[in-house]
């Protein structure tokens, strides 16, 4: 057997010493004297409760030293890593090229949820763009808050849409990983970028400036095809299954305007995050995604360390029984008193 403490040694032994002094104490004061039959029948019952306080300090101690058996295997994955979400957020994210003519962002909130039933017990967060680049969801362990976030996930209202640029995000990824890898050095850093890389601002997209460094793996997943889909309006009303398409007035023309993917700029993304880029389609699956996105120097998080088999919930559940049982003892000595109070 094996001890695992989760507080200091010297600690544990304080408080063990402390807790048996006082009920040796105790014991010793209710066994002096034999006194009247009732006297001695008190006695006995006090003693016989001190006997239990002192087993329950006995298990608590116990507990806290975390006892196990060795053996098994424990694999150290997804809990160490922090994975970032970097999505895009235009009103070309959808456009209706994607499956059965569905929008992008279908796609796009599918491989995220993908993406975290693969890394199970990782830290998310997700960071959307646009005209501007947002922290939609910080870094947390709670799955169900990315599954809302991810739910939520939507183009900006069509008429506060001024151009972006693919790499719209980059400063604030950088701060974000910047932050991670300060508090967390320990932690790969990996990061989804999702889009269709698609420049609408008028302006050339400048280089992501995220550090290499910084990143430990991931993958820029491109959706779309070079035929296009067309895009429907975000009015920001709560529903909005009757809005038009986006028109494209150049050339004094009024037409639905389409959205083609551009791959070699999502390439060049790929490049700059040091990942690899992958083409996603309707029904592909999961699992090649995350192949490719694992590089070698993520291999330290997908590796199988000597694990234990944990018993401390043994003394602890046992002392959670002694310890129902004394609340029991102190709620009918309150209810015992409540007459002698009245009076």
């Amino acid at each position: 057997m094996t001890f695992s403490p989760i507080f200091p040694w010297w600690m544990l032994g304080l408080v063990s010493l402390a807790s048996m002094v006082l009920v040796f104490r105790m014991l010793s004061r209710g066994s002096v004297g034999s006194g009247t039959p009732g006297r001695a029948a008190t006695r006995r019952a006090d003693v016989r409760d001190w006997l239990f306080r002192g087993g329950l300090v006995i298990l608590l101690v116990l507990a806290a030293l975390r006892p196990g058996l060795p053996g098994g295997h424990l694999t150290a994955a997804a809990s160490n890593l922090n994975v970032f979400f970097v999505v895009d957020t235009t009103s070309s994210m959808v456009a209706e090229d994607f499956g059965n003519s569905e929008p992008r962002m279908q796609g796009v909130k599918a491989d995220i949820l993908s993406v975290a039933r693969e890394l199970s017990g990782a830290r998310y967060s997700v960071i959307t763009f646009d005209s501007s680049a947002t922290v939609r969801m910080p870094l947390t362990v709670d799955s169900s808050a990315l599954a809302t976030v991810t739910s939520l996930l939507g183009p900006q209202v069509t008429n506060y849409s001024t151009g972006s640029s693919v790499t719209m995000a980059g400063k604030v990824l950088q701060a974000r990983l910047q932050a991670a890898g300060e508090s967390h050095p320990e932690r790969p850093r990996i990061v989804y970028y999702l889009g269709d890389g698609e420049q609408t601002s008028a302006e050339r997209p400048a280089p992501l400036g995220v550090e290499t460094g910084l990143v430990d793996g991931g993958a820029v997943l491109g959706y779309g095809t070079p035929e296009g889909g067309k895009m429907r309006e975000n009015t920001g009303a709560a529903d909005d299954s009757e809005a038009g398409y986006i028109k494209d007035r150049s050339g004094g023309e009024s037409r639905d305007a389409i959205s083609r993917i551009d791959e070699d700029q999502l390439r060049k993304i790929a490049d700059q995050l040091g990942v690899p880029y992958v083409h996603r389609t309707a029904g592909a699956s999961a699992a090649p995604m995350l192949q490719d996105a694992r590089p070698g120097n993520l291999d330290r998080s997908a590796q199988v360390l000597d694990g234990r088999t944990e018993l401390y919930w043994i003394p602890a559940l046992a002392a959670l029984l002694l310890a129902l049982r004394e609340g029991i003892l102190v709620v009918g000595q309150l209810r015992m008193l409540r007459p002698l109070r009245e009076g």
